[in-house]
């Protein structure tokens, strides 16, 4: 089975027909949406038919790795960006947790509440790549990270484009507010063209952060690792998931491979931003390490220029460390 649809502007024809997106079944010039030509079978537990089985399975070891790296950055407290990098991995949870239920069926796309909880998907989405964008620019340090300023703007600016992603995305989804389902060309440009422009920017930023104010130049490695991996994961879903699904016998398709190479992009989003907060870990270590040696130093040579030399003191004078001589026997009463 073949799809004669062509891949234009503002069009899912084309994308949908080879990738089962959350908003497929909500789009298009028909009731039921617009199908893939090849999908994943569904499968059977107990008497629930949960569909995209290998998708949702890879959807909650991401949740486990995001809460890997979750802990981990709320263990470096001295990072440069760390509050403002959880925010992009709080997002991103929550995004692959509404996945779950939307990719599995728990919510189906018949239910009435399927296309609410698909454009709050659509705006976390969004927001994720928003987030990622603004963390782009927290390493300049044109606002000192960690402050409210900083928090809030970030925070702010994410809800703010979640909120109107999620707007336009039911609202096409309901054909309100001048919107069609037939004919969504907003959301389309939302869905696509905006994370495109949003990890453009935030890798250039990030090349020329490198480039101009470290000395190692390993992070550009986590960079172009991180950037491959979102690139494929696009590539398999829209170019291959068909021909995925056809070889495998309906057993996975492009989704699967879509969330995982996304996962390794965010854990390499993560590993980038590990690299750059490790000298200034490693400078913090070192300091205290030499302000002990320092101290150590001074100590011994008070010792050194002590009257009574070393111990606690052998002669007539006392010094640092010694006791002072006592009048008869033990206090100045005499035993």
């Amino acid at each position: 089975m073949t799809s004669n649809a062509t891949l234009s502007f503002g069009s899912y024809d084309w994308i949908c027909s080879r990738a089962a997106l959350i908003v497929c079944p909500l789009l298009g010039q028909t009731n039921y949406g617009i199908e893939p030509v090849c999908y994943s079978r569904n499968v059977e537990f107990g008497r629930t038919l949960v569909f995209q089985p290998a998708t949702s399975f890879m959807h909650i070891c991401a949740l486990a790795m995001v809460v890997i790296m979750i802990l981990h950055v709320r263990s470096k407290y001295t990072a440069v960006g760390r509050k403002e990098i959880l925010i992009f991995f709080y997002i991103y949870f929550l995004e692959e947790l509404l996945a779950i239920f939307l990719d599995s069926g728990i919510i189906p796309p018949s239910s009435n509440v399927y296309a609410w909880f698909a454009a709050v998907h659509t705006g976390l989405t969004a927001a994720i790549y928003w987030c990622l964008l603004v963390n782009g620019f927290v390493g300049f340090q044109m606002v000192e990270d960690g402050t409210p300023l900083s928090l809030w703007t970030l925070q702010g600016t994410s809800a703010v484009v979640g909120l109107i992603v999620g707007l336009v995305a039911i609202g096409t989804f309901k054909n309100s507010a001048g919107l069609s389902s037939a004919k969504p060309t907003g959301l389309w440009i939302l869905q696509f063209i905006f994370p495109l422009a949003c990890v453009v920017v935030y890798i250039v930023a990030q090349f020329f952060l490198v480039l101009r104010t470290l000395d190692d130049r390993w992070p550009i490695g986590d960079i172009l690792f991180g950037t491959a991996f979102w690139v494929i994961a696009q590539v398999l879903l829209f170019a291959f998931s068909n021909t995925i699904c056809d070889a495998v016998s309906h057993y996975l398709d492009g989704t699967f491979f879509h969330a995982l190479c996304n996962l390794f992009a965010v854990m390499m989003t993560y590993k980038y931003w590990d690299s750059l907060t490790k000298e200034d870990l490693e400078f913090s270590v070192s300091s205290k390490e030499k302000a002990w040696e320092v101290k150590e130093t001074l100590l011994r040579e008070d010792d050194d220029d002590s009257p009574s030399g070393s111990g606690y003191g052998g002669g007539a004078g006392y010094g640092q460390g010694a006791y002072p001589p006592q009048k008869g026997g033990y206090g100045q009463y005499g035993y």
